[in-house]
């Protein structure tokens, strides 16, 4: 498979690094990994501090893995033992084929601490502070209250279909934590959105893209959707964010 071959070039490429270890988190460890669809989220845990040197090291590897298959879904953030605690640090990551930094969310925390899949090394209780209490909960509220309630209002965004996509995911999940205080795959979220009345065409056109027949949506139907979803969406994150 591309994806097995990919994993096995980015490990080679990363060996001189010598990585504490490796782990997938996302859809890759969760079971829900679509091939050609879904992205590979990956982190690395490094033995020694990200210096200068690392950052050249770390994007000549991801600059050799460009011809690969699959390579342009390789995101990878790279911590180290030292600076593995605090949900809010930013560490240096590869994504969208570009070096910059983000900080590992209590989402991907929990992910790796539930069902984290170990590519190389130390599992990650063995390397990764756990979750605190109610640090998944609050982070899911102000990423719907902050971030996902803010895009519904620009219109121009829900003409594309990965904002579709994941405003839709995004908030199921989002819903089912705080409902449950649990993680649930895209899979599991598209199952439930019609129960927390989502529109049904559009929860079928997200299953059948991902799922089935990946062409592009006709344009009339593409403004329908972006319509849909925001009416949707904007009441929903509303009523979530009130009631947590």
């Amino acid at each position: 498979m591309p994806t097995d071959a990919l994993l096995d070039r980015f490990l080679t490429g990363l060996a001189p690094l010598t990585p504490v270890a490796v782990w997938a988190h996302g859809s890759l460890a969760g079971g829900d990994y679509v091939e050609g669809r879904s992205d590979l989220d990956v982190i690395a845990v490094l033995d020694h501090p990200v210096t200068a040197r690392t950052v050249w090291r770390v994007a000549l590897l991801h600059a050799r893995l460009r011809a690969e298959p699959l390579a342009d879904r390789l995101h990878c953030t790279y911590l180290t033992p030292d600076t593995a605690a605090g949900a809010g640090r930013r560490h240096l990551t590869w994504a969208h084929e570009q070096l910059f930094k983000r900080p590992v969310t209590p989402v991907t925390r929990t992910e790796l601490h539930a069902f984290g899949r170990v590519l190389h090394g130390v599992p990650p209780a063995d390397a990764l502070p756990p979750v605190p209490d109610g640090e998944l909960a609050a982070f899911v509220v102000r990423d719907q209250r902050d971030y996902w309630r803010r895009e519904v209002d620009r219109a121009a965004n829900w003409t594309q279909d990965v904002w579709v996509d994941l405003g839709l995911l995004t908030f199921a999940r989002a819903t089912v934590t705080l409902r449950e205080g649990r993680l649930i795959t895209k899979r599991e979220a598209l199952d439930v959105l019609p129960g927390l009345g989502a529109p049904g065409e559009v929860v079928e056109d997200v299953r059948r893209r991902r799922y089935g027949d990946a062409a592009p949506p006709a344009e009339e139907w593409t403004a329908r959707r972006a319509r849909l979803t925001r009416d949707y969406l904007g009441p929903a994150i509303d009523a979530l964010v009130a009631g947590s």
